[in-house]
């Protein structure tokens, strides 16, 4: 530890302190302080402390201790020192006691209460930037904190002891061999440093075992000729592990002397003599934590050389040869250097410097920082933050050469010594994606669904989801600094589209994807409310915004061709009811090839009144509710007893809605270009066919799935996702349901459950009306029900591709023979073995019935 703190400290002893010996304890004192000797200076202090009288004198001395305190780094007791100060007025004529209080409340975590003195010395030393830097720390050491960086550190408890231990090096080329300085027991020399009061430093060495595990450090060697009665310390090995660069610190008593930088080379399994290199400065100049590039030309080194930029700087010499002696030493200048202390710096693959500085932002004491020589120009410091840096001093840190690991220094809390040794990984940054395709009606597992996944990079891979609709791409598959797009598919599906990326990700992230595919619809989608004035058919710019749904639809599923139909409410004559259809279907598709969809995947079609709305949902219009399954047709208005309510009926059957009428259209490449100056396909209204030599007025509206103008049709393939009709074998005169004996000896009978044919028990018991597991899943997959007719939350009912005991769904219809019922709330029941039970209570809500169990018949009265 002496050799870091005379490093840290020797500028400050041979500044010119103020002498005030009234006595000769006194002058004991500061040449204890002067030769940095800070214990014994601290013991001569107080007694000094204890003799003075005059309040001046207390306060002087009182400094001088705070001084010793933070100069051994004992923040604790520097900051009550300090804080004592601050309520006299010796700090208003010595500010530097608000600087350093601050400094040593920074390094004991009071963030807050720092800021506010380093505040107090920007007021009355505001040239100093130490002061606003020392208040932008408090600010940023919180956030630091709070959001650590991905590297590891590991406190290597082999290496450490209950002394100083700190400054390795790399001494072989497997690099399981390390160089590091220590003041533990095993020092030469007998003597306790006055500096410290622990033993002189010298070099230690340790090996990696088979095991991993560091061996017990021993002396490098015990010759005296590396390690000396002075301190040696803070090594540097170059890259071919032949020379060794070494700090020396002279230890003669008496006497103010400086730290050379020594270079050893390797003879066999043994260091060579030492030489000191020629750096210029005299006897008590300050040389120090050297490192040597790769190449071997370029020496960088602490120093305390004049014409620096303050305190000690970190200095570059340079030499054409490596059999050359380094040239003068140049300061790194102000971007890297502050009016503090700049130390351990340490070299990386010739562009990339480390080093430690209390004089930018940091978390307190000395900090870690890297930047890098670019273009003739040191960059910007930037913070390694946490864990590296804490808020006590934090250093000597160096890098495997073939790794994106090494070791640092610190003498944080939780550690063995005074300093201790830390190891640093940099895990790799590993990133995964993966998720489920579900259903977006039914929320079940889509098994076989295709994800497709293509990188900026141009990679294009593709996954396919299993039982469980799960889907994954690994770490070998996402790939750092990359955008991905993402397309789901599924045959009837529409398809899904997602973007993700690992551009400026610093930190290792498992994505999450998930998708919920819309079943194509069978049946016109009713687009949002499209208004127009009366008679007009120009598409208003408020209302575009019903369009960019549909407009992501087919953006995500280039392959659909739909028809875009308008619909009028029946008031006007047929033709201009056409007509005005027409040309409003005709505007939103216009809108659609503005927006760049290619004119032939569009079919503008105006029904004008003839084709009525049937609801598919109750729908509340202008405070009047109309029932699912209402035709919205004349007779059906004209029932309406009030002219509000019939005008909300009107307006519910004006309305614009597209279909999907093929699957298979072949997207153009790119180059071609889509313009709203090509025709627009539309597909004859029963008006305009008039004009059609030999066609008659009542001729059936053609059937746009068969109109030939739709490009690459497959009339197949169109009829395959119609909606198929059940019909049942019945006898409607009689109304008679056959019964069927279950091995249990219930009875059950054929039904149709919104349009699924199934089997239901009869039952005496149970909640009325209730489906087993598998009934519902084999419901939910034909469509028959959706996650809409669930009461509760449905991703928590249907969640793991299945269904949640007790939950409740409605049925909207169910038809037996020639009787049905609606609206029937049903339960499901995951013990329950029958596909649907049914009790008799709710059978009679199908009318009055009897049960003939000899003939096996349920007959219904007519």
């Amino acid at each position: 530890m002496r050799i870091r703190i005379l490093l840290f400290t020797l500028i400050f002893s041979l500044a010119a302190f103020p002498v005030f010996a009234q006595n000769r304890v006194l002058r004991v004192a500061d040449d204890a302080f002067n030769n940095m000797q800070y214990n014994v200076a601290l013991t001569k202090y107080k007694k000094a402390l204890s003799k003075a009288k005059a309040k001046p004198d207390k306060e002087k001395i009182s400094f001088q201790m705070a001084e010793c305190y933070r100069i051994i780094n004992n923040t604790k007791k520097a900051e009550s020192a300090y804080k004592r100060l601050a309520k006299t007025k010796y700090a208003q004529t010595n500010p530097l006691v608000f600087l350093h209080l601050a400094e040593a409340m920074k390094s004991n975590e009071k963030y807050t209460e720092a800021k506010t003195y380093f505040e107090k010395y920007t007021e009355l030393v505001p040239a100093d930037p130490r002061g606003p830097t020392g208040s932008q720390s408090c600010k940023l050491a919180q956030d630091w904190i709070d959001t650590p960086t991905k590297l590891k550190i590991k406190l290597e408890k082999a290496l450490n002891s209950k002394e100083s231990d700190f400054s390795t090096t790399y001494s072989d080329k497997l690099y399981n061999t390390i160089i590091f300085t220590s003041t533990r027991d095993a020092s030469t020399g007998k003597d306790m440093d006055n500096w410290t009061g622990q033993n002189f430093s010298d070099l230690f060495v340790s090996k990696l075992d088979p095991k991993g595990q560091w061996s017990t450090p021993v002396q490098l060697e015990t010759g005296n000729i590396i390690n000396t009665e002075a301190n040696e310390g803070n090594p540097a090995v170059n890259s071919k592990f032949n020379q060794m660069y070494f700090t020396r610190c002279s230890n003669d008593k008496g006497t103010l002397q400086g730290c050379k930088i020594m270079v050893s080379r390797r003879a066999g399994r043994n260091w060579g003599e030492p030489v000191a290199l020629d750096l210029g400065g005299d006897s008590t100049t300050v040389f120090g934590n050297p490192s040597i590039s790769p190449d071997e030309l370029t020496l960088v080194f602490t120093s305390n050389l004049p014409h620096g930029e303050g305190g000690k700087d970190i200095w570059v010499s340079t030499r054409k040869t490596s059999g050359e002696n380094f040239g003068r030493p140049l300061n790194a200048g102000p971007v890297i250097n502050t009016p503090d202390d700049e130390m351990f710096p340490f070299m990386r693959n010739d562009t990339s410097l480390y080093f430690s500085s209390n004089g930018l932002p940091g978390l307190g004491g000395l900090d870690i920082f890297r930047c890098t020589f670019s273009n003739g120009v040191w960059t910007k410091p930037v913070n390694l933050q946490v864990p590296v840096n804490s808020p006590g001093d934090d250093f000597a840190i160096v890098f495997n050469p073939e790794d994106d690991k090494g070791f640092f220094s610190s003498n944080r809390k939780g550690g063995r010594g005074s300093d201790d040794i830390y190891s640093f990984v940099n895990p790799p940054v590993i990133f995964t994606l993966a998720g489920v395709v579900k259903d977006d009606k039914t929320l079940q597992f889509i098994q076989g669904a295709v994800v497709k996944l293509t990188g900026s990079n141009g990679t294009s891979i593709e996954a396919r989801t299993d039982a469980k609709g799960f889907y994954n791409f690994n770490k070998a598959q996402i790939k750092p600094n990359t955008t991905y797009e993402l397309i789901c598919l599924k045959a009837n599906y529409l398809n899904k589209k997602a973007k993700e990326t690992t551009v400026g990700l610093e930190s290792s992230k498992d994505f999450t994807i998930d998708f919920k595919l819309e079943p194509i619809p069978d049946k016109p989608v009713v687009l949002p409310d499209i208004l127009y004035d009366l008679a007009k058919w120009d598409l208003k710019p408020q209302y575009q915004d019903s369009l960019q749904g549909l407009i992501k639809t087919l953006d995500e599923n280039e392959t659909i061709i739909i028809e875009l139909a308008s619909h009028t409410d029946s008031r006007g004559t047929d033709e201009s009811n056409d007509v005005l259809s027409q040309k409003r279907a005709e505007s939103v598709v216009n809108y659609l090839i503005e927006r760049g969809i290619d004119p032939d995947r569009l079919v503008a079609k105006g029904y004008g009144e003839r084709v009525p709305r049937r609801l598919a949902k109750d729908v509340t219009k202008d405070g009047f509710q109309f029932k699912a399954g209402t035709l919205l047709s004349q007779s059906f208005i004209d029932s309406l007893s009030t002219k509000p309510a019939q005008e909300a009926a009107y307006s519910l059957n004006r309305r614009s809605e597209f279909r999907i009428i093929s699957k298979d259209f072949v997207p153009k490449t790119q180059n071609q270009v889509i313009t709203s100056q090509l025709p627009v396909k539309t597909t004859p209204t029963q008006t305009q066919e008039k004009a059609i030599p030999g066609q008659t007025q009542d001729k059936p509206i053609p059937n746009p799935i068969q109109d030939k103008a739709v490009p690459n049709q497959l009339p197949d393939k169109v009829t395959a996702i119609q909606p198929q009709k059940v019909v049942i074998q019945i006898n409607p005169d009689d109304n008679v349901v056959p019964l069927s004996t279950n091995p249990d000896n219930t009875l059950s009978f054929s039904a149709v459950v919104n349009g699924y044919t199934t089997q239901i028990t009869l039952s005496e018991e149970g909640p009325g009306l209730s489906f087993s597991v598998d009934a519902t899943l084999k419901m939910l997959k034909s469509g028959a029900i959706g996650k809409t007719d669930f009461a509760g939350d449905a991703e928590k009912i249907l969640g793991n591709n299945s269904v949640a005991d007790k939950s409740i769904f409605s049925v909207g219809e169910i038809n037996i023979t020639t009787k049905s019922a609606f609206d029937l709330e049903a339960t499901v029941l995951q013990k329950q073995k029958s596909p649907v039970l049914m009790s008799e209570k709710v059978l009679k809500r199908f009318g009055t019935y009897t049960i003939d169990k000899e003939k096996k018949q349920i007959i219904f009265k007519k």
